[in-house]
């Protein structure tokens, strides 16, 4: 399974997420300590976005986090107050290309999913068949994770939160068994889920919220299993996503 964090608070360097960290996620990307969902390192690309007032940028590679020299020195120089990065580890069948690492993103979002799709592409016909054609035509890369952005993005209307949750049920009920740990931030809120895999988080005068611990730092917290968490202006919120 992927890797993927999202920040919300005082601007800070990337380098402070990525790579200063003893476990950053450069060191989750070929030192995971969690992998229940199979694998054993995240080689198959990643990618990285923050936004700026101008609104959000990405930086995605197909190849290892851990093999790019350019990411280290741009790191340690941009700062931002909302980031949301990831590192991949793709499914067996599905491509190894910088289309398919998160985030994906549309107008002020950035997305991310860590987790698999079972009976992939079979069990996503009904759900995919909701969409509008030019919306499967334009996916950035034949993957579960960009089919579940897609489903998402078409229910942002409604609320991330509702979005979120909705499109999770509605995977469930499809493809029983996927693990849906998803990502969304638009650079003033943050939700996540966990279904299927870990999630810690920490509170302070910041968000973060991440696969595994950066750090020892004693303020991390595991969110438990079947959670839907909202962070924003009002707070840190933690409700049940219900049975699945």
């Amino acid at each position: 399974m992927c890797r993927h964090l999202a920040y919300l608070g005082p601007p800070i360097p990337l380098s402070a997420l990525l790579f200063d960290p003893p476990h950053g996620l450069s060191h989750q990307s070929w030192a995971p300590r969690d992998m229940r969902g199979g694998g054993t390192i995240n080689a198959d690309g990643f990618g990285v976005g923050w936004h700026t007032p101008a609104g959000p940028v990405r930086y995605r590679r197909a190849t290892p986090l851990w093999s790019d020299n350019t990411l280290p020195g741009l790191a340690a120089t941009i700062a931002s107050g909302s980031v949301l990065a990831a590192v991949r580890s793709a499914t067996v069948g599905m491509p190894v290309t910088e289309g398919a690492a998160a985030p994906f993103a549309d107008g002020p979002w950035l997305f991310s999913h860590n987790g698999v799709v079972r009976g992939w592409p079979q069990s996503m016909a009904k759900p995919a068949a909701t969409l509008p054609v030019t919306d499967l035509l334009t996916l950035d890369a034949p993957t579960d994770s960009a089919l579940l952005w897609a489903l998402i993005r078409s229910r942002l209307r409604d609320g991330p939160a509702e979005a979120v949750a909705a499109t999770v049920a509605e995977v469930e009920r499809a493809a029983p068994g996927s693990r849906l740990n998803l990502l969304l931030t638009d650079g003033t809120t943050i939700v996540a889920t966990t279904a299927g895999h870990a999630l810690s988080v920490r509170d302070d005068d910041f968000v973060l919220v991440a696969s595994e611990p950066l750090d020892d730092h004693p303020a991390w917290r595991a969110v438990d299993d079947r959670t839907l968490l909202v962070a924003g202006p009002s707070g840190l919120h933690l409700t049940s996503l219900g049975d699945a």
